[in-house]
């Protein structure tokens, strides 16, 4: 199922959340506005805001903070991809030239800076310290994640736990925290809650092992960034590491320097990595967490919105981009 699909029953939901963020990107600052305006205009697929208004609904909520708590969400998320992109030196994603590309590096960081604070701001409006403390938690492990990250670029010798302990910090964890702030605006019981936010978190985790896998079986322009950008920037996701567990030693060998350098033959890395089984570990690694993801939510209250959530994590383990 297409992603249009799954969000039908919130369609009106996230019609409602565009509608906050333009207002709330709202700044007398021109520049905040224009590089908030590229950022966001970029599309993207919005998994995030929608996992805070499926939740919600599933659980039966009726108010609207839901809205406002999807573009908080919306608004992290972009404050670490305007970070993300200067960390990495990026110059393309979801088709386009990246903030720091066009507006250069420190607007793209002042920028990603008052998007975080314009959510803690807008996160106050919605009067639960509880759902303040997973938020702020959320942004707390996230950076923790990046830092994490950091430590395991060029290195080889990065295992599988650690790799996974990077995924969860730095994507899974906003994942998690946006199911769970569904869950407890819908007034969940402690078990709804712990349900969502394990929901959340395998989701993410599955939907990170899926860009692993697509950064050496993709299409540059399907999915919207430059193919081996990651091996590139030196980092050892899940397909190289296993590569350095199964291959050969002359396998090995070229991974370990293309990891080591970020120089490598893209075409001989690929050729190692597909006469592997490194794509499909990856892959089964990421539907063993999807299948985590529908049974934490099997719990809830057949609904459409139920539904669309099991259906979810099909998505994050079978698209394309």
């Amino acid at each position: 199922m297409n992603l249009p699909a799954l969000i039908a029953p919130i369609v009106d939901d996230m019609k409602a959340v565009d509608a906050v963020i333009r207002e709330r990107l709202n700044s007398d600052v021109v520049l905040i506005r224009t590089i908030g305006d590229y950022i966001i205009g970029a599309g993207g697929k919005r998994m995030r805001p929608a996992m805070v208004l499926m939740v919600a609904r599933a659980l039966g909520y009726q108010g609207t903070h839901h809205q406002l708590l999807a573009a908080v969400v919306e608004f992290i998320h972009t404050a670490t991809l305007l970070h993300d992109d200067v960390v990495d030196e990026s110059d393309l994603r979801r088709g386009r030239q990246t903030a720091n590309a066009v507006f250069g590096n420190a607007a793209s960081v002042l920028v990603g800076d008052y998007l975080y604070s314009r959510s803690f701001e807008m996160m106050v409006e919605a009067g639960s310290m509880r759902i303040m403390q997973i938020l702020s938690e959320a942004t707390t492990v996230i950076a923790e994640g990046e830092v994490l990250q950091l430590l395991n670029v060029h290195d080889p010798d990065v295992s599988q736990e650690r790799y996974l302990q990077v995924v969860r910090y730095k994507t899974a964890k906003l994942f998690e925290a946006a199911a769970q702030v569904g869950a407890v605006l819908a007034g969940a019981t402690p078990e709804q809650e712990a349900a969502a936010a394990a929901y959340g978190r395998h989701v993410g985790t599955a939907f990170q092992l899926i860009d692993d896998v697509l950064d050496y079986s993709g299409d540059a322009l399907a999915l919207g960034k430059n193919v081996g950008d990651d091996l590139r920037e030196g980092k050892p996701t899940l397909p190289l590491i296993r590569v350095m567990e199964v291959g050969t030693p002359a396998q090995q060998e070229l991974i370990r320097k293309a990891i080591e350098t970020g120089d490598a033959d893209f075409a001989a890395v690929a050729m190692a990595i597909q006469e592997t089984d490194a794509l499909a570990h990856a892959r089964q690694a990421a539907e063993a967490e999807a299948q985590k993801a529908r049974d934490a939510i099997s719990v809830y209250p057949v609904s459409i919105y139920q539904k669309s959530l099991l259906e979810f994590c099909a998505f994050a383990v079978n698209r394309d981009r």
